[in-house]
């Protein structure tokens, strides 16, 4: 083998680093389009909905959440096909927190009863970015989220958590 053979002509390393750097710079110039989810306002864009938060009991409305949990395997198909709502109410349910003890008996063994429908409700609400974005823009985990209620175009999140300060 000849000397000549081994060294590599640079016309391929140009034309790899001319592609390498206008890959780099399509991903800088999409990140600088991008909208900071900080941004109230850019939250209230992604959400498109009227999101409302309220305080009660778990004991006060046992009823109500239980019914929602037993509801948890029809209102996953409905929570991945939700593009559009009116309104969403995120519902604390400040003395079923963990740091209160958890949800009420009552509450608890449906949430046993009903663990492997809860855990894909979950993951759908993750994957639901309107939805997904009400619930973390409000600073609350997907594990403390109990059930949904869905009410015609508007939705319910119950939520064994206190409101972030």
């Amino acid at each position: 083998m000849y000397e000549s053979e081994l060294i590599v002509s640079p016309e391929p390393r140009r034309l790899t680093m001319a592609v390498a750097l206008l890959v780099l710079a399509a991903m800088a110039a999409s990140g600088l389009r991008a909208q900071g989810l900080q941004n109230p306002e850019t939250i209230d864009k992604i959400i498109g909905s009227e999101v409302q938060e309220e305080q009660v009991e778990a004991a006060a409305d046992i009823d109500r959440v239980i019914k929602a949990i037993e509801m948890t395997a029809d209102n996953i198909s409905t929570v991945r096909k939700a593009t559009a709502l009116d309104k969403i109410d995120i519902v604390f349910l400040t003395d079923a927190a963990a740091t209160e003890g958890g949800p009420p008996a009552a509450i608890s063994a449906k949430l046993v009863e009903h663990k492997e429908e809860i855990v894909q409700l979950r993951q759908e609400l993750e994957a639901n970015a309107m939805l997904y974005r009400a619930i973390d823009s409000r600073q609350i985990l997907l594990c403390d989220i109990l059930a949904v209620e869905f009410v015609g175009r508007d939705v319910v999140i119950y939520a064994a958590t206190k409101p972030a300060n």
